[in-house]
This record gives structure tokens, sequence and C-alpha cells, in this order.
């Protein structure tokens, strides 16, 4: 929570006016993505900061030397300088055997500390239990310095392989010669959808894409792209597209950050919450809405100082929000009347609160 005797209050109002942003930035193509890789070893070669007599780095330590010609009984293993870990990776869209991936390593057992330590061979498997690479190198833990030298109060036990791990399988792929692509919106929105279709089909001069819904646009690959559907998609994912957004308010007590979108008004409506008093409403002058908000009483009954903010033009939860902020309105008692309003039915807008 934040103290209220220092408010640590943060607004960012997002531009009224639509930026346009590559198509690339706002969707993918289906089945154009990453897979997730994920798969057990052993880490060797630490310095007494392994698991110890742990029942299943044992077994694995027996297997492992089961494959190498010895053959030991797990109750004669007990290591201190052996870890079992679980390495994860991400398999990369169009991967290609021979290439190097980046790998995590999470200790599962007992073990202190990964550093110093040495990953052995490990297969990386996907959902489909087929392996798609093999990890192996030395593990970095990066842990805080301080004054020269290297505190382990970090997190030890997690470290990394950079290009850890070798692909040995190549990723299925047919893209050049696919006659049709689907993009899905990150965000879905009918208006961004019928922008997007427009947009396209402008470029390539014929009705090719079509939305299916609000987050799905189809494109029927033109005769003079086929088999160079790269040099097709190379040019649509370039073209300029103004995303439409809702009308959104997201606040976050713990921080005290209040994040407020475009189009998100306030109609006529008035609240008292404590000794502080609130109203919207229509002005004589163009009776248009304003937010008129008056500061805490003071005891004698009078209002403290000159703690009134009125505008003379319509209200936006931005305008009502930095009146607030100007009398001292905690973050707190901002969410909760941006949440009264928003139960009144008086906040023209979506409110997410984190």
């Amino acid at each position: 929570m934040i103290s209220s005797a220092k408010i640590m209050f943060f607004m960012i109002l997002i531009s009224g006016v639509a930026e346009a942003a590559r198509l690339k930035d706002i969707t993918n193509i289906r089945g154009v993505r990453e897979n997730q890789l994920v798969g057990y070893g052993l880490v060797v070669g630490l310095n007494g900061t392994g698991d110890g007599k742990a029942e299943f780095t044992s077994k694995s330590i027996a297997r492992m030397l089961d494959t190498m010609g010895m053959k030991l009984s797990t109750a004669d293993i007990e290591s201190k300088n052996v870890a079992a870990v679980m390495v994860t990776a991400t398999l990369p869209a169009f991967a290609r055997a021979g290439n190097k991936i980046d790998v995590t390593i999470n200790s599962i057992g007992s073990a202190s500390s990964l550093v110093g330590g040495t990953l052995l061979q490990t297969p990386l498997r996907a959902s489909d239990q087929q392996v798609y690479a093999v990890a192996q190198g030395g593990v970095l833990v990066g842990l805080p310095s301080t004054g020269g030298g290297t505190s382990e109060k970090g997190h030890p036990t997690v470290a990394r392989v950079p290009h850890g791990a070798m692909i040995e399988t190549d990723s299925a792929s047919d893209f050049s010669n696919r006659k049709m692509f689907r993009l899905t919106l990150f965000d879905a929105d009918f208006t961004t959808a019928s922008r997007v279709v427009k947009t396209i089909n402008q470029d390539l001069g014929g009705k090719f894409a079509s939305a299916k819904d609000a987050g799905t646009i189809d494109i029927v690959v033109p005769f003079n792209y086929e088999g160079d559907a790269v040099e097709l998609m190379a040019s649509i994912e370039n073209l300029d597209v103004s995303s439409d957004t809702k009308a959104r308010v997201v606040v976050n007590e713990r921080t005290g950050t209040v994040v407020i979108g475009e189009r998100v008004q306030i109609q006529t409506v008035a609240i008292s919450h404590g000794n502080l008093s609130v109203q919207v409403k229509a002005t004589s002058s163009n009776q248009e809405e304003s937010p008129e908000i008056r500061g805490p009483a003071s005891t004698s009954g009078k209002t403290k100082g000159n703690r009134v903010a009125l505008f003379q033009k319509s209200a936006s939860v931005g305008d009502l929000v930095k009146a607030l902020n100007a009398l001292g309105v905690t973050p707190k008692d901002l969410i909760t009347i941006l949440q009264t309003i928003k139960a009144a039915g008086a906040l023209q807008g979506e409110l997410e609160v984190l």
C-alpha cells in the first residue's frame, strides 16, 4: 500500500490521436510461432552445493554411469557436487538443425547453488515428446557484485547457458508455397480488422484479404506472388494501420498507477467521498459536462483554501484525475472514486483494477 504522507501517483493519458502501427506489430501469422522445450538433466562440478543424497539425483547419476559401462547401486552414490535440474528453452519459428539457442536451468532438488557447474548432455522435448534440441555447457549464474566480490544473496539456483542447446531437427514448413495466410490480431477489434483488410487490399490492388471475425483476417496469395510468399508477407507486414482501442481505465492500487485510454468520458454524476465533494454537471455557458471538486472542510466548516477545480469543457477522466491529484487525493481514494463512478454507470469505458 502507498503511504498517504507521500503520494506516489502516476497518471498516463493515452493520446486521443491514433498512431499508425506496422501490421507486424499488431498481428501474427497463424502457424508461425515459437515452441517451448523442456528437459531433465544434471549439473556437475559444484563445490559442495549440490543435492547430496536426494533419491532422484542418485538414480540419475547411477543411470548415467550405467550408460558409460559403470554399474553402481544408488545406495553407493551420495554426491554434493551434482544437482538435478529442469532445462527450458524456446524453439524459434523456422528453426533449422545446427542453430543454437539459449537455455535456462532451474534446480529441482536441495542444491543451494549452481555456481561453477556444467550441464551434461540433456535432450529437450516439445509437447509432442519429440527431441528437437540437445543442451550442454557451463552454466552462468547472475549474482550481484559488492565491493569487487560476488555475493550469493541473489538467486544462485537459477542459471543460463547462452547458446547452450544445438537444434537437431528442422521445423516442418512449406511457407513459400502456401496459397493462403491467416493473420490474427493481438487485440481483437472489429474496427481494426476492417482497417487491416482495407489497407491490404489497397496495397495488393484487389480483394485478396477478408475479415472472418474481429481478430482474424484471411489473405489469398495473388497470382503474381505464387511460390514467393516470403516477398508477399514482407510487403504486407510493413503496412501502416491505425489500430482502434476500447475506452479503458486501468488502475493499480499497489503502485498508484492510473492509465487512461482515449475517449473515456464521465456523464453527469455527483459523489460524496469522506470530506470530499465531487460533482460533474453541465455549465450554464455551453451546457457541456464539467467536474467541480471541493476539498475537505476544516473544523470551522470553511473550505481549506481555494481547493475547488472547475472546468468549462467536457469532463473526461483525465480532467477529473488531474483535479483530484491537485487536491492531494491519495491513490486509494482515487481508485475508490473511479470504481464508484463506474458502478453508477457514469464512466463511459472499461475499468480494470490490477
